[in-house]
């Protein structure tokens, strides 16, 4: 049996031998298994500060290759664990609920809750812009979760 990552998030870090072109270095990858086989793929739509991904995917069977790979914490909802001062100004507080997520390149968005006053959804609301996050600022969020629920 090879010694595979687990199903999740990762940053390439080196380019797939024979692959190069569609895994090169520096990239979001989602490892996922579909009927026993472990399979690695490319991001696809990105919807909500989210990605969905899709075809082709590519069976994985490089455990050397795999072991290169940078794991990801999962997208989704995160307290921050300290204050996030801006340079000129402004901040993030400790606790405030973010989403995370990430570019093509495989970098970390957090993107802050906001609630808006003027609405009269009781809801929270991400902006589709967000701030970059250091891989040790990621490593630093706390999981939240939330209930998902599906529209009818």
């Amino acid at each position: 049996m090879l010694d595979l990552p687990d199903n999740g998030l990762y940053r390439t870090t080196t380019a797939m031998p024979g692959q190069e072109s569609a895994f090169p270095a520096g990239v979001l990858v989602y490892v996922g298994e579909k009927n026993g086989q472990k399979f690695v793929v490319r991001p696809g739509q990105n919807k909500n500060n989210r990605w969905f991904w899709g075809e082709p995917t590519t069976p994985l069977r490089s455990p050397t290759w795999s072991r290169t790979l940078k794991k990801l914490p999962s997208e989704g909802f995160y307290n921050l664990a300290e204050d996030l001062n801006f340079e000129g100004g402004g901040k993030w507080l400790k606790n405030a609920l973010v989403q995370l997520g990430y570019n093509a390149e495989g970098k970390g968005i957090i993107f802050v809750g906001e609630n808006r006053e003027s609405s009269e959804e009781n809801a929270l609301y991400f902006s589709d812009k967000g701030m970059m996050a250091s891989d040790e600022l990621m490593e630093t969020l706390t999981w939240a979760p939330i209930l998902p629920v599906k529209a009818n």
